[in-house]
C-alpha cells in the first residue's frame, strides 16, 4: 500500500513539474513575443549644421518627428514640427497663427534689387507669423471701400500686395490683364520674405503669381486656395477664393482674413507627409526620400552618408519634387526624411549608420 502511495506521490511531482515547466516555457514565449511588438511612441530630430559637426544642444534649429507604431510597425500616427530660436525665443515655423495690420494710408513700392543687394519697398502691411510660406492675406475698409491684398510667391519669396479702389473692375479685368508683375500699381513686391531668388523684374513683366516661375508655381494652380485657377480668371474670382464678398460688384467691407495657398505653407505639407506615412508599415519606408530610385539625389551622398555635400555632375543638393511631391510634400524634403529615420533607429527598424544627413 505505502509503495502504490509513493507511485503516485511521485507521479503527481512528476505532473506538477512538467506544468511548471510548461508554464514556464509560456511566460517565456509571452515575454518573447511581446519583445518582439514595435508597439510604441518614437522621436527623431534632424538640426541645422549637423553635417558640419555641430551637436544638437548648440543648433538654432531642429525638425522634430514623433511616430506612433502599433505592434506590427504599422504607423497610427505622425507629428513633425519645425523649431527655430529667434532673438532668443524658441518658436515653430509651422505654426499657422498670424498677426497682420494693414494701413490703407501706405502706398507699396516695389522692391530695389541693386546686385545681391535688396532694398525693401513701403508695404501697407505689417506681419507677425513663424510661417510666411504660401501666405495670403486681404482686408477691405469699410470706409473707403479700398480692398488691400498680399500673396507671397513661392519662388521669389516676395510678398506681392495688391491695392483696390471700390469702383475697380473687378469683374472684367482678368489676373493676367490685371496682376501682372509688370503692372507697379497693382501687383507689387515689397519685400522678400525669405531667402530666394533675385529676379529681373522687367524679364517678368508680363507674369502672375500663376507663372513667375514656368515650372514651380504650377504649385499656386494645383492645390489649396487657388486651385484650378489660370490667367484668364477674374479679378473678382481671385479675391473671393481669399473670402471677400461682393454686394453689386463692390467687395463688402471685412477684417483681415489670412490663410496659405499651395500645399498650406509648412504645416500643409508635414500634414500631407503625415497623410502619407499613415497606414503604412514602417520597416517597409525607412525612407521619406528615394535616394536608390533616383541618382540625382542618390549619388549626392557621399560615403559618411551625408547629402548635398560632395555633388558629382548631373545630382542635385536639394531634394525636392514639386510636381509628383516628395511622401506627399511639394517642399525640400532631405532634412525632415533624416529626422524620420531617426525616429526609426529609436525603434528599433534603422540603426544610426543607416540614417542619410540632409541639408539642413
Amino acid at each position: 500500500m505505502k509503495s502504490k502511495v509513493k507511485v503516485l506521490m511521485l507521479f503527481v511531482l512528476a505532473l506538477s513539474l512538467l506544468a511548471i515547466v510548461a508554464g514556464c516555457r509560456s511566460d517565456e514565449a509571452a515575454v518573447s513575443a511581446n519583445d518582439d511588438s514595435l508597439a510604441g511612441r518614437y522621436v527623431g530630430y534632424s538640426w541645422q549644421h549637423e553635417a558640419d559637426g555641430v551637436d544638437f544642444e548648440d543648433t538654432g534649429r531642429y525638425i522634430e518627428t514623433i511616430l506612433e507604431l502599433d505592434d506590427h510597425g504599422i504607423i497610427k500616427d505622425v507629428k513633425m514640427r519645425y523649431f527655430e530660436e529667434n532673438d532668443g525665443y524658441w518658436g515653430i515655423r509651422d505654426d499657422d497663427s498670424a498677426d497682420i495690420w494693414v494701413d490703407f494710408n501706405e502706398e507699396p513700392t516695389i522692391a530695389q534689387i541693386d546686385g545681391d543687394d535688396l532694398q525693401k519697398g513701403n508695404s501697407m502691411f505689417k506681419i507677425s507669423t513663424n510661417n510666411m510660406m504660401g501666405l495670403w492675406a486681404v482686408k477691405v475698409n469699410e470706409n473707403t471701400g479700398e480692398t488691400a491684398a498680399v500673396v507671397v510667391d513661392p519662388w521669389t519669396r516676395f510678398q506681392f500686395e495688391m491695392k483696390f479702389p471700390a469702383d475697380y473692375d473687378f469683374e472684367n479685368i482678368t489676373v493676367g490683364e490685371g496682376l501682372t508683375v509688370g503692372n507697379e500699381e497693382q501687383f507689387i513686391p515689397t519685400e522678400r520674405t525669405s531667402g530666394g531668388a533675385t529676379p529681373d523684374w522687367d524679364a517678368k513683366a508680363d507674369n502672375t503669381i500663376f507663372d513667375i516661375h514656368s515650372t514651380w508655381n504650377h504649385v499656386v494652380y494645383e492645390y489649396g486656395t487657388f486651385a484650378g485657377m489660370d490667367n484668364d480668371t477674374s479679378v473678382k474670382e481671385f479675391l473671393e477664393a481669399m473670402g471677400v464678398e461682393f454686394e453689386g460688384g463692390t467687395p463688402a467691407a471685412m477684417d483681415v482674413e489670412y490663410g496659405y495657398h499651395s500645399k498650406g505653407g509648412w504645416s500643409g505639407n508635414y500634414e500631407a507627409v503625415a497623410d502619407y506615412l499613415i497606414g503604412q508599415d514602417a520597416t517597409e519606408v525607412t525612407s521619406l526620400v528615394d535616394w536608390e530610385g533616383n541618382s540625382r539625389w542618390g549619388d549626392a551622398v557621399n560615403e559618411d552618408n551625408i547629402f548635398g555635400v560632395d555633388v558629382p555632375s548631373g545630382a542635385t543638393r536639394t531634394a525636392q519634387n514639386s510636381m509628383d511631391g516628395i511622401a506627399g510634400a511639394t517642399v525640400r524634403m532631405s532634412r525632415e526624411c533624416t529626422s524620420y529615420q531617426r525616429a526609426l533607429v529609436e525603434a528599433g527598424i534603422l540603426s544610426e549608420d543607416d540614417v542619410i544627413i540632409g541639408r539642413f
